[in-house]
């Protein structure tokens, strides 16, 4: 094969996902926080196990959720901890909303931190921490994400809408799929094979869990690319009963390749769920998937990566960066200083101008954050293309 012929997978995984669970219930918290107090400060970690969910982390808000010295109102966090659990469905002996243990260990944000964030005098509000954030897009879907993980996260989303709605009362909520595609000349054209594993109750076999899996595949992927029928694997080992945090422990951040682009892209490393939009890890990336996405949608690229660098404390982004991966119709130097004509790429920049300082993001907890239609109420801002036409006009 050349190098424009090739195989490709990527993986996405259910609300229902222990790691999942625990990104839910993070972000949940900064919801709440957000709801309260847009310039709350929240950094939030969740560990899930055999019914119990453990809360840590700092935060900074008004007096109904944290007073002055730094004490959470323990009993909202747990309210919002259960609810969410309950939202995805788990009412199960091992791990159940209601009866699971609940610790909240969240306490007042660092001050040496705040002095670092917060704008005072002729300082800018600065970066919460040191990072690198990429972002991505591409014209292999018409969400301009990669084709693997917009069809992972499609094959799922439909199992979880039939399950919620009753339509598919044995599947439980934990559950996983990957996608194999082949590329010709740079371009997927078919799935090789096809692997979803699905929580479900005792009384249902392997056969019949594959039988309720496949139209969700086959819908969700495009005519003609279903892959032979002894590449689909469906519960390769037989059996998933015991699934979510019952069988395996769950921890905030944990599937940052799922949330962003299934491997196809580079990702600096920070997670998203559990921060305030302060937090570059979450701002900055949510910015240069904006940027990227605008530039492949205005028409002068196929495919575009953006790179933001960050230092604590500071304002400014130390840099930015740009590929187009040979496939773009402009000088990349000039599309750098024309997006940063554009926005304003400082933590408060982005902020505002993505109007991020909303509860929009317990949503954005499972089936990626990007790839997402943008909401009224600002949920997935950053998916908008309302900078393209000023692009392919400045060009």
């Amino acid at each position: 094969m050349s190098n424009s012929d090739f195989l490709f997978t990527s993986e996405s995984v259910s609300e229902g996902h222990p790691d999942k669970v625990s990104d839910r219930v993070s972000d949940a918290i900064v919801d709440a926080f957000l709801a309260a107090d847009p310039l709350s400060r929240v950094a939030c970690e969740t560990l899930c196990t055999t019914n119990r969910i453990i809360l840590a982390g700092e935060v900074r808000g008004p007096e109904s959720l944290v007073d002055a010295g730094g004490n959470v109102n323990k009993g909202k966090m747990e309210e919002l901890a259960r609810q969410a659990v309950k939202s995805i469905g788990y009412e199960q002996d091992g791990f159940h909303w209601q009866h699971a243990d609940v610790a909240v260990h969240l306490h007042g944000q660092s001050s040496d931190i705040a002095m670092g964030v917060d704008a005072s005098g002729n300082k800018d509000e600065g970066a919460g921490d040191q990072g690198i954030m990429f972002g991505y897009a591409c014209t292999e879907t018409e969400s301009l994400m990669p084709a693997p993980i917009h069809l992972s996260h499609g094959i799922l989303h439909s199992m979880a809408a039939a399950r919620h709605s009753g339509a598919a009362p044995g599947l439980l909520p934990d559950s996983k799929s990957q996608v194999t595609l082949r590329y010709v000349e740079g371009k997927p054209v078919g799935a090789t094979s096809v692997v979803v594993s699905t929580q479900h109750t005792e009384n249902l076999s392997q056969g019949d869990i594959r039988e309720i899996v496949r139209p969700h595949v086959e819908s969700v992927l495009p005519d003609g690319w279903m892959c032979p029928e002894d590449e689909f694997y469906v519960n390769p080992t037989g059996r998933f009963v015991i699934g979510g945090p019952d069988g395996d422990a769950g921890l905030t951040g944990r599937k940052i390749i799922v949330d962003t682009y299934g491997g196809a892209a580079p990702h600096g490393g920070g997670a998203f769920s559990g921060k305030d939009p302060t937090k570059v890890d979450r701002s900055a990336a949510y910015a240069a998937r904006y940027l990227a996405k605008n530039v492949v949608a205005a028409g002068i690229a196929d495919g575009c990566t953006i790179q933001l660098a960050y230092a604590i404390g500071v304002s400014k982004p130390l840099s930015v960066y740009v590929d187009t991966h040979g496939t773009g119709e402009v000088d990349e130097a000039r599309l750098v200083k024309t997006l940063c004509e554009m926005v304003d790429l400082s933590p408060r920049g982005i902020r505002e101008h993505l109007q991020l300082s909303r509860p929009i993001y317990e949503r954005t907890a499972a089936y990626g954050h990007f790839g997402r239609n943008p909401e009224d109420d600002g949920g997935f801002s950053w998916e908008k293309t309302d900078l393209a036409a000023a692009l392919k006009s400045a060009f």
